[in-house]
Parts: C-alpha cells; sequence; structure tokens
C-alpha cells in the first residue's frame, strides 16, 4: 500500500539499509510543497493545523486554524501576489517576526513564486541586496502593530528597493483597527490579509510550480559582506521534510512546539513543513520566540494546555528550561530535538534529569536543505550528532595539492561532504533575464557538498563532529562569520590585528567578542572599539560585546591564528564573573585540551560544590571542578 511505502518502520540506526532497499522515487512523495499542503487539506480537512500564541502573556489565547482553512488562506495570498505580478522565477520578500499571517505568507510565497524569507535584523543595505538578488516584486513585511521597528525599516527599503507592493502583516489575534498605512509612489501599500480577503480561496489562479522549481531563498549568516543566498528547490524541502517526518516517534495526533523565527530554515522544514505530512498539529510561539523571556516562566503549562509531544531548539534553550520548576503534567512531551551548536554533556544532564524528556541530538544545515542526521532516543551513541538520515550519504573528505577532493577511510577526521536529494542546487549570485543565477561558490562538486565542518563518520553513517572549519559564531542558532566584525575593527586606525570569537551565553548559547593589538603607543580602549564597532558592523547581531586588548594574539607553530585560545579566554572571562561573589572559588581557568574549550574552577577543599554547578550548567560550555 502507499501507506507503507511512505511511512517504512525507522526506530532504530539498523533500519537505514531497509528504508534504502525502496527507491526514493517509488515512495510516493509529494512533488511540491504546494501538493503536500493540498493532500493535508484533503485527508484532514476539519483537523487543527496551527495555533499561533500572540505572545507568551497570552499563551491561553491562540488563533487556529484547519488544514481547509490554511489552505484556503495560502490560495487567497498566492493569488494576490500573482495579481501584483509574481511569476514563477520571482521572490516574494517576507520581513516579519513569526505571526499567524507569515505562516500563510510563506507557503503562499511557494505557490507564486519563492520565498525569499529575510531576518529584519540586517542591515538595510544588506536587505535591500537580498531584495534585489532574489528578484522580489512584493515585500511583506511586520505591520506597525506587529513589530514597528521592522515596519520603518521596510518602509525605507520599499521606497528605494523599486518593489511594486509592500504589503502589512497584522499582529496575531490583532483585535485592534488597522492603523493607516503611508503611501509611498509607485508601490502598492496596504495591509496583505485585507487585499486578498476577496480573491479565490478554492484554487490558485497561476501555474503551480513543478519539483525541480526554486521554493525558497535562505540566507545564511557566515559570510563577510552581505549574507549568501542559499537556494532551495521543491524536491529538496518536500523530502528533508519527509525523512523528518519519518522518523518513528511521532504520529498523526502528536503536537509540536515551534518558536524559531521562519527566516531559519528549521522552522520551515521540521515544524511547519513536515507536519504536513502526517496532518499534526503546531502551537507557534509569539513574534519573539525563545528569545520571549516570559515564555520559559510558564512553558510547561504550555506543555500541558496543548499536549505538546516534540519541540525543537538550541542547546541553551534546554538549559535554560532544565532549571524551571516542572509545574505542569508535562508527560505527553515524548522527545525534544536539539541541534544549530553542539550539547554539552551537562546541559543533558540538567534538562533529562529535571523533566524526564530524552534530547535526540540532529546535524543540518541550509546548503543541504536543512536535517541531514538524526540521534535515537532508544539507542544514544555518545559524542555523535547522529546517523545519516535515509537517501542521504555523507563522508570526509580532504583537498590534495592539485585542489581535488580526496575520500578518507571510515573513521577518519576530515572535512564533512553531503550528497543526495536535499543538497542545494547553489547560491543565488546575481539576477538574470530567466531569473537567478546560480552558483556552488566552490561548495558543490559532483552533487557533493563540501560542509565546512570538520567530522569523522563512522560505519552505520553516524556523524562525529570535531570542529567548525570556520570558526563560526553561533548566536541563538545564527551563524556570523567573525570576519564581518574583524574586517570592521582592523579599519580602525590604531588596530593593527583583530579576532572575533564566541563568547558562552546563558540565553544565546555565544555571543560575540573581539580581540585586538593596537599600533605602538595608541591609547584607544576596549570599550571605545566597542562602541566604535558597534555603530560600524554591517550586521546588529554581530556587533561585538566586548573587544580585549591584548599585547598579542595566539598563534599556532606555523603562525596561523589559534582562535581556541581565545575562546578558552573568553569562556574564563565569563565564568569567571558568573562565580566572583562565590568564596570558595580559588581560581578559573580556561584551557584546550585535545582541540577542546573547557572552563576549569578550582574550590577550597572539602568546598560544597552544588552552587557552582547550578551557574556553570546554564551555559553550553564544557567545564570542571578541582579541589585539593
Amino acid at each position: 500500500m502507499m501507506s507503507d511505502l511512505l511511512w517504512p518502520t525507522y526506530d532504530g540506526p539498523h533500519h537505514l539499509a531497509a528504508i534504502e532497499d525502496v527507491p526514493l522515487a517509488d515512495r510516493g512523495l509529494p512533488s511540491t510543497t504546494y501538493e503536500l499542503l493540498v493532500r493535508a487539506a484533503r485527508l484532514w480537512p476539519d483537523r487543527l493545523a496551527l495555533s499561533v500564541l500572540p505572545d507568551a502573556e497570552r499563551w491561553e489565547q491562540p488563533t487556529e486554524r484547519t488544514f481547509a482553512q490554511v489552505l484556503n488562506d495560502v490560495h487567497r495570498y498566492a493569488n494576490l501576489f500573482h495579481l501584483l505580478g509574481v511569476h514563477r522565477s520571482d521572490g516574494v520578500a517576507l520581513l516579519a517576526p513569526n505571526s499567524d499571517e507569515l505562516i500563510t505568507a510563506t507557503l503562499a510565497a511557494q505557490l507564486a513564486g519563492i520565498a525569499a524569507p529575510i531576518n529584519s535584523g540586517l542591515s538595510a543595505e544588506h536587505v535591500a541586496e537580498l531584495l534585489r538578488r532574489s528578484g522580489a516584486r512584493v515585500l511583506v513585511a511586520a505591520g506597525p502593530d506587529l513589530a514597528p521597528e521592522a515596519w520603518d525599516k521596510a518602509l525605507d527599503i520599499a521606497r528605494e528597493a523599486g518593489v511594486h507592493a509592500l504589503l502589512a502583516l497584522r499582529a496575531t489575534g490583532s483585535g485592534a483597527a488597522e492603523a493607516e498605512l503611508p503611501p509611498i509612489d509607485g508601490v502598492r501599500v496596504g495591509y496583505l490579509s485585507a487585499l486578498a480577503a476577496e480573491l479565490p480561496p478554492d484554487r490558485f489562479v497561476g501555474q503551480p510550480p513543478s519539483a525541480t522549481d526554486l521554493a525558497a531563498f535562505f540566507h545564511t549568516g557566515g559570510t563577510t559582506g552581505t549574507p549568501k543566498l542559499a537556494a532551495h528547490t521543491h524536491a529538496n524541502e518536500v523530502t528533508d521534510a519527509w525523512m523528518i517526518a519519518a522518523i518513528g516517534l511521532l504520529d498523526s495526533e502528536s503536537v509540536l512546539f515551534a518558536a524559531l523565527p521562519l527566516f531559519h530554515v528549521n522552522a520551515l522544514v521540521v515544524t511547519l513543513l513536515a507536519p504536513l505530512f502526517k496532518g499534526q498539529q503546531v502551537v507557534w510561539a509569539g513574534p519573539l520566540g525563545y528569545r520571549d523571556t516570559q515564555l520559559f516562566g510558564t512553558f510547561w503549562k504550555v506543555v500541558e494546555r496543548y499536549r505538546v509531544s516534540s519541540m525543537s531548539g538550541v542547546p541553551t534553550i534546554y538549559a535554560v528550561l532544565g532549571g524551571q520548576p516542572v509545574d505542569a503534567d508535562i508527560s505527553s512531551l515524548r522527545f525534544a530535538l536539539v541541534g544549530a551548536s553542539p550539547l554539552p554533556q551537562a546541559v543533558r544532564e540538567i534538562f533529562e534529569s529535571a523533566t524526564g524528556v530524552p534530547l535526540m541530538e540532529g546535524y543540518g544545515l541550509t546548503e543541504a536543505t536543512c536535517a541531514s542526521a538524526r540521534g535515537f532516543v532508544d539507542c544514544p551513541v555518545p559524542g555523535s550528532a547522529g546517523q545519516r538520515l535515509p537517501y542521504q550519504q555523507v563522508k570526509a573528505i580532504k583537498l590534495d595539492a592539485d585542489g581535488e577532493w580526496v575520500d578518507l577511510p571510515t573513521g577518519r577526521v576530515g572535512v564533512l561532504a553531503i550528497g543526495g536529494p536535499t543538497v542545494f542546487p547553489g547560491y543565488v549570485v546575481d539576477r538574470g533575464p530567466d531569473g537567478p543565477v546560480l552558483d556552488g561558490l566552490g561548495k558543490l562538486r559532483q552533487g557533493w557538498l563540501d560542509t565546512g565542518d570538520l567530522a569523522r563518520v563512522d560505519a552505520d553513517g553516524f556523524i562525529h563532529l570535531v570542529g567548525r572549519a570556520k570558526d563560526l559564531i553561533i548566536r541563538g542558532g545564527h551563524n556570523i562569520d567573525p570576519a564581518i566584525i574583524e574586517n570592521t575593527l582592523l579599519a580602525h586606525p590604531a588596530v593593527t590585528a583583530a579576532q572575533a570569537v564566541g563568547r558562552p551565553d546563558v540565553h544565546a548559547g555565544e555571543l560575540p567578542v573581539a580581540f585586538v593589538t593596537l599600533t605602538p603607543g595608541a591609547t584607544v580602549t576596549g570599550e571605545e572599539l566597542r562602541a566604535w564597532a558597534a555603530d560600524r558592523v554591517s550586521e546588529r547581531a554581530a556587533a561585538p560585546k566586548a573587544v580585549t586588548v591584548l599585547d598579542s594574539l595566539p598563534i599556532t607553530s606555523v603562525g596561523k591564528p589559534f582562535k581556541p585560545a581565545l575562546r578558552a579566554q573568553a569562556a574564563r572571562q565569563v565564568v569567571a564573573e558568573a562565580l566572583d561573589d562565590v568564596p570558595t572559588v580559588t581560581a578559573v581557568r580556561g584551557v584546550v585540551e585535545d582541540g577542546t574549550v573547557a572552563v576549569v574552577v578550582g574550590l577550597t577543599s572539602g568546598a560544597d560544590e552544588t552552587s557552582v554547578k547550578e551557574v556553570l550548567n546554564r551555559y553550553a560550555l564544557n567545564w570542571r571542578l578541582e579541589q585539593p
């Protein structure tokens, strides 16, 4: 039966070979994200699909829609985009925090053209360039009642970027009257839902997409200039979403919790598309997502109220939740997905012991659509980021003297490469007469993707990450290339060298900090340099939280920068500050051992370790305690 082909047994790593005995083409997957939504609306028209919270304070007042209602709204929005001139190769830019209308608009953009979600925290210059590359005829943005600052930025960009229309999104559950929107010469300005209200809800009036058509552009944070724009096909997204949905731990009655922003691939693929396969309800947090500090105080009540079965987040989220008293019935929560950065063992232990809920690690990246590996709750492999997902291939490679890829034997450390149906077709590097111009920019070779991550792959296809080839700073799951910060600081006349690294942070996982050396006789302070860089760095999230002046920067024996030593110093500084008032702490050291950064805390003989451990467990870092 088709259902048997669509849902193979996938409860353990030993099932992988049997799954791949059936060709992917025989599994009967929908061709596009639109067909996936149509299928869900046909099978479960009256089942609740979305429960979107206005914010953490109003967690019991969601806006809710069934699968049939979602499809109707997607038709209306897509028909409006089509009416405004959006064609198959045109982008629809989406500049807004999460909201009920943004979810619909994202799916509609993929139906009428190509969805191009953009982080509103990027500079206006970068947003404008991303709009140009995506060929966006329409800019969908947070309206004044959803995110006033984002709306003001959207107005300025719409005036300069040459878009045909600027469409405002209302705040979720907003009962207030629509605020009047200022006119812009040559640009159609209005509220998206109001303009689409009278358009056909039962069909799309344009030509639906095909599997090989582009579905979305996602910008990546790891660049020195304007972020790279990675293209996804419909087949990329549907296939990866199916691989996630095929995980055998959830059924059609399961409820997922979503709080990552929709400009992040995890939010789209894991918590929007994958649930469509089984008709699962998704509870979406408010516009601030996990950044809403009030959410953590009521989180377990949210789980109980909506009977949440699974959630997705980064390690720091679980570090914070592990410290929250479990004041509700959370027996529905079967497991929690964790990714974006390595999971420290201490975070796993504190969360799982406090909640009884197992954490399941995963690994992925935008250029491979989203997820490429998953762990197993019942048979964990310590130190692994998970086993490769079905139909994806992984291997470790190195470059030879001629620049050619050389496959490494099983178990050898090298650059991780991924092949298979989720590998993206390339980055959008320009706009041509026929649409976006794509280029692999050296990342693609004969269908394989160079991830830039260092790893070893064992005989069972489990990925063991050992480092980040480019030393990206990961702030709340968002990648920041340190070169953005370093190049900004190097423009200062007193700075002779600069290195940026991630400093552990309770809420964001990592925050960017920098270390510099100065010209002889220079008197500028680290704080002055921090303020100077904050005014000039091209991405707000990349503004360094601290700048430290050193006599020299650490280097390796061959003269290359040695950033692990700086990460160790940054970790030591933040831990020392956090433990400053603990009288039993005698010393705090940052060390690099076998390539791993750790913090060592010295205590007086016989000291009670409980309070120190509570502080350290709040951070996503490796640590140990020492007593005489």
